[in-house]
């Protein structure tokens, strides 16, 4: 080039109608097929960080804590006595609360037969209970224990309003005495509990019953108590002070 001189160059953005059609539709696909290519992974993104999102707010903020703690069916015991013994954290999240522990700490109250913790959303925990129902009551001192159909006592009266007494000495689930007890109760018929004052079991094959006026019923032992009952409840009509259905097929009457 004459004089030494240099060039300049420029760049110059060429104007789209120097692009061919075709290319331009072969670019617009490209990026068709990389956004196509790329959603999934988005949208997996997407609902990761929101799922993620989620589970922060749910399980590790207060926003769903416990406001609530409702107890449902607690009548010998208080509602109060119901939440002392559940512990439940307050503004604890919901969901973090271990309902089965919750339950087993509930059910470790003497009255309590059966409990059911659930989930309230958004913020309450809800306890439901069954109290033990008695049967009869056993003399302890100056109190009365009572104690339900597996022998289990669970509260301690003054007065046993409506219940027989069971003389038993150690009242409980495992003890003989008391399982026998029960077994004979289950078995009595209308009239028979109706007159029916107390239960004694000095042994499981030494078990009376205490009427009214006075009247004593000789039971034996445990076995045949539905036989028992039946032939006990005929006799109440007959004379005498003391039945003796020990035997069912060969009964005295005194």
């Amino acid at each position: 080039m004459a004089g030494g001189g240099t060039r300049n160059w420029r760049l110059v953005r060429a104007d789209t109608d120097a692009v061919p059609p075709s290319a331009r539709r072969f670019m617009a696909r490209a990026r068709e097929r990389r956004l196509r290519a790329a959603m999934p992974w988005l949208t997996g993104a997407g609902v990761l960080l929101l799922a993620g999102g989620l589970a922060w707010v749910v399980y590790g903020t207060s926003l769903f804590g416990v406001r609530e703690v409702r107890v449902v069916g607690a009548q010998v015991l208080t509602a109060d006595q119901v939440r002392a013994a559940a512990a439940v954290e307050p503004d604890r999240p919901l969901a973090r609360v271990d309902l089965d522990a919750v339950a087993a700490a509930v059910r470790g109250l003497p009255p309590v037969d059966r409990v059911l913790v659930t989930r309230s959303w958004p913020s309450t925990v809800e306890i439901q209970l069954v109290e033990r129902t008695p049967v009869a009551a056993v003399p302890a001192g100056e109190q009365f224990l009572l104690i339900d159909d597996e022998g289990v006592p669970f509260r301690a009266v003054a007065t046993p309003k409506g219940l027989p007494l069971a003389r038993v000495a150690t009242p409980g689930r495992n003890d003989e005495n008391t399982g026998s007890a029960l077994t004979v109760l289950a078995a009595l018929s209308d009239e028979l509990r109706e007159q029916l004052v107390a239960i004694s079991v000095a042994s499981p094959v030494q078990i009376r019953l205490e009427l009214r006026k006075g009247r004593v019923v000789i039971w034996g032992d445990d076995t045949a108590s539905k036989q028992k009952s039946i032939v006990a409840t005929a006799l109440l009509r007959e004379k005498g002070d003391e039945i003796d259905v020990s035997a069912p097929s060969v009964v005295t009457i005194r």
